[in-house]
């Protein structure tokens, strides 16, 4: 397990100022800043939600006040691979949805796509602002050694945590101005007025005038509610519901008290299914009915475009690499965890025979849900879950489990390493931008390498030094 904060008994450069800081002021301190800003994420109110354990769905986000750091030199890497990533996607999901050359070259299964759950043959021959689907991807990193990062998942569609990493990141200069002020940590506040500008320069054809934004969420019960009125307040736009809209004369309008106002970007945060009832699933009452007959005839954008979510499929991941060679003519900069798909009869044999070694996936599963970690499974556990594979193999991919890198946490018994994973958001618009940070998760249970907040995961702020 590589130790991003110590090497050969040796404190890392990037976090030796950090480390002084520590062993200068003590644990008590330590403790007390971390009352803080609990005290600060209670009062402002930075939580996420959790259905169908009982009790209050609403749980405070558990936050970790040590940060991650990484180098200039480490960011810039990241930075060409996300971006580099980013745009083969995006690549990706025009060419399928218009002329599909990667699957006549033979590079991609036809099934796969065109099968997929994601694929939404409604969006098949719409042209979206900028050829763009995908306007804001999360990709999910893991470090394994000094130089060795990896892409564990691609997220296409509406990926969260970005609210975190923005809180994070003003709980931690309130906590510690002093680093602050002596170390030269990149900024990440920029980010909602880089969202802004990235959905103004999608405006759909239509649109003649300066573009009205709306953050379109399904609710306050929903789990990230707290992160749609956050982005929403942040870019000074509205934030509506499904019943706040209405389709007219192909135009998409907002009920205000003013009257009816013109929209032209909605940034969604609701699922394809449920956006148009017209379209996709009737019984919705989330979505907007006739939304995507106004988006067909460029009347609205919607960020991210429907479909965009065959691109973050768990089996298409594997072909990422595949895709970056194809649309871009380059190696990948970032590569991704090899993954055995249980389609292929072979793969599946390999991962019965190893299923105490391997971590396996359903391939659209999401927050941690429906996985199974071999290492830390019973033998019945097994059992079951190969039952389950054997049932729709194509279902499930499964990847070796890595000794994903660890980093300093407070934790009740002092400071100790944990696992942690990276999520940096790529935002794809007029130009490809990458604010320098992200969301660093990190599993808060000694030995887990599970880092979702509904799995008992925590987060950290993560300081990008600047040369």
């Amino acid at each position: 397990m590589f130790n991003e904060m110590t090497m050969d008994d040796q404190v890392r450069e990037p976090y030796r100022a950090l480390v002084d800081w520590m062993e200068a002021n003590g644990p008590e301190v330590l403790e007390q800043k971390r009352l803080e800003a609990e005290t600060l994420f209670r009062k402002i109110g930075i939580t996420f939600a959790v259905y169908g354990e009982g009790g209050d769905p609403e749980r405070l986000i558990p936050f970790d006040l040590i940060p991650r750091i990484f180098t200039a030199s480490e960011w810039r890497k990241l930075d060409r691979g996300v971006k580099q990533r980013a745009r083969a996607l995006n690549t990706f999901l025009y060419d399928v949805y218009h002329n599909a050359e990667i699957i006549k070259a033979g590079i991609i299964p036809a099934d796969l796509v065109f099968k997929n759950d994601a694929f939404e043959p409604a969006v098949i021959g719409i042209d979206p602002p900028r050829k763009v689907y995908s306007h804001i991807v999360g990709v999910d990193i893991v470090r394994t050694g000094p130089e060795d990062f990896y892409v564990l998942e691609d997220n296409c569609r509406t990926p969260s945590g970005v609210s975190y990493m923005l809180e994070n990141r003003e709980i931690m200069m309130r906590m510690f101005p002093e680093l602050f002020k002596n170390l030269r940590i990149e900024p990440v506040e920029s980010y909602p007025d880089m969202l802004l500008k990235t959905l103004k320069s999608i405006a759909p054809p239509k649109c003649d005038r300066e573009p009205n934004i709306v953050v379109l969420t399904p609710g306050a019960m929903n789990s990230a509610y707290y992160e749609h009125s956050f982005l929403a307040d942040q870019m000074g736009v509205e934030l509506v519901e499904g019943q706040d809209l209405f389709v007219s004369d192909d135009r998409v309008y907002m009920r205000t008290t003013r009257g009816p106002a013109r929209v032209d970007v909605i940034y969604r945060r609701i699922d394809d299914a449920y956006i148009d009832p017209l379209c996709f699933r009737p019984d919705s009452v989330l979505g907007v009915p006739g939304l995507m007959n106004v988006y067909r005839s460029g009347g609205v954008a919607i960020c991210s475009a429907p479909g965009a979510g065959v691109a973050d499929d768990k089996a298409v991941y594997t072909y990422v690499p595949d895709m970056i060679r194809f649309y871009l003519g380059q190696e990948p900069i970032l590569n991704n965890v090899p993954t055995w798909k249980c389609g292929k009869p072979d793969d599946m044999k390999y991962v019965l025979e190893h299923l105490g070694e391997l971590v396996v996936k359903e391939v659209h599963g999401s927050g941690g849900y429906g996985m199974l970690v071999g290492p830390a499974s019973t033998k019945a556990e097994q059992a079951a879950y190969a039952e389950r594979i054997k049932a729709d193999p194509g279902d499930f991919i499964a990847q070796p489990t890595l000794a994903l890198s660890a980093c300093p946490t407070f934790v009740e018994s002092g400071i100790a390493p944990r696992h942690v994973d990276f999520r940096p958001f790529c935002l794809v618009g007029d130009d490809i931008r990458l604010t320098p940070g992200g969301l660093t998760r990190v599993a808060l249970r000694e030995g887990s390498l599970v880092v979702n907040s509904s799995q008992g995961g925590g987060v950290k702020d993560t300081w990008i030094m600047s040369d």
